[in-house]
């Protein structure tokens, strides 16, 4: 598509305005230079300009660093979970408490810098389109393998058993799911949850699960709750369970999403003195075998049955296992199970393009650690 590429400060001009008058009002808005971009990168004609630019906004926010800056900035777009309809005010003092700095400190430095870093990859996203360099390599921006051009939802087909099995890829934040009955969020041996303002996969689903008042003020938190309370039946409170451990929750305000049990798997052993943790591929694979063990005894007490299940790469992040380890970990557990003719429905969630292309070229027999040879 012939587009000029746009220049840094007409864009962030812009998300700052996106900033201001928050992501429930865009609709009628101008704001011809996301507009503009928003077209050149996702060629989604059907979509609503407010929807396009919404979309260019998460997209550009994935690719930023994760941790307090992607945490930040959909905290102070409205990205998160929760706080698309919130005034820019409290959208603003949640974000800065992220860096825990007062508002008027982060109004004046660290927010320049977050939404400059947003601005900085729409134009790289637009000069890529523009420039002819999205087909380059695989997981570059614009590229079909990340996410983007493709699409947030693929249907992958694998072998299992013989067999032909298609799962479901999803190529964005796991707080943006709908309609998956049962998400396996990872969990260190102690089953404590991050703080909900951690931009881990636990972390999300204990915020996007939280029970919300009008001015966005926590009324709840269930699953941190719950997950007390199934340590207290354990008698675990206060100890470490066994690596591979999982324990089952609700999903709270999740289940407005079709989310309706989170599975906590057990695989992070701290590491003394430090904040790191260790973890073993095994106790992936034993974790995943115990999720899917669990789901086969709950799926009958519910209405409807539970028949879906999400993976996101586990150890991946804090844990930091390679994307090809954590795959193969997980996927030895599902295709054991997918090759005795069990009938779940399974889903992966990530956000790297990289990750997306590992779970993507695992055709027909090929094992994860191929599929990362394959990507070059």
């Amino acid at each position: 598509m012939a587009t000029s590429n746009p220049d840094h400060a007409s864009i962030l001009d812009e998300i700052r305005e996106v900033r201001r008058v928050g992501l429930v009002r865009l609709r009628g808005r101008p704001l011809p230079v996301l507009e503009s971009a928003a077209e050149a990168v996702t060629a989604a004609a059907a979509r609503t300009p407010a929807a396009a630019v919404e979309a260019l906004l998460r997209h550009a926010v994935a690719l930023l660093d994760a941790g307090t800056l992607r945490t930040a900035a959909e905290y102070t777009l409205g990205l998160a979970q929760g706080t698309r309809d919130w005034p820019a005010s409290s959208r603003r003092a949640r974000a800065a408490s992220v860096y825990g700095v007062s508002v008027e400190r982060f109004r004046k430095d660290h927010e320049v810098m977050v939404l400059g870093q947003v601005a900085e990859h729409i134009v790289r996203l637009v000069s890529a389109e523009t420039e002819g360099e999205a087909g380059a390599g695989a997981g570059a921006p614009g590229s079909e393998e990340d996410g983007w051009g493709a699409g947030t939802h693929r249907s992958v087909q694998v072998r299992a058993g013989g067999r032909q099995v298609g799962i479901t890829l999803h190529v964005h934040p796991v707080d943006l799911l709908r309609d998956v009955d049962v998400v396996v969020s990872p969990a260190n041996v102690h089953l404590a949850l991050p703080e909900p303002y951690k931009s881990s996969v636990a972390a999300s689903l204990r915020r996007a699960a939280a029970v919300r008042g009008v001015t966005g003020d926590v009324l709840d938190d269930p699953v941190h709750d719950e997950l007390r309370k199934w340590a207290a039946r354990q008698g675990t409170s206060g100890r470490a369970v066994l690596p591979g451990t999982v324990a089952a929750t609700g999903a709270g305000a999740l289940a407005e999403q079709g989310v309706r049990r989170i599975y906590h798997a057990a695989i992070a052993v701290p590491r003394a003195g430090t904040n790191d943790y260790d973890v073993l591929p095994a106790d992936v694979t034993r974790a995943v075998s115990r999720a899917l063990a669990l789901l086969a005894e709950e799926s009958e007490r519910g209405t409807p049955p539970l028949r879906s299940v999400c993976f996101p790469l586990l150890g991946a992040g804090r844990g930091g296992l390679p994307y090809h380890v954590s795959l193969a970990a997980v996927w030895a557990a599902v295709e054991a199970e997918l090759a005795r003719g069990a009938p779940w429905d399974v889903h992966f969630v990530v956000r790297a393009p990289e990750a997306a292309a590992l779970v993507e070229r695992i055709p027909a027999g090929m094992r994860p650690d191929r599929a990362r040879r394959a990507t070059g």
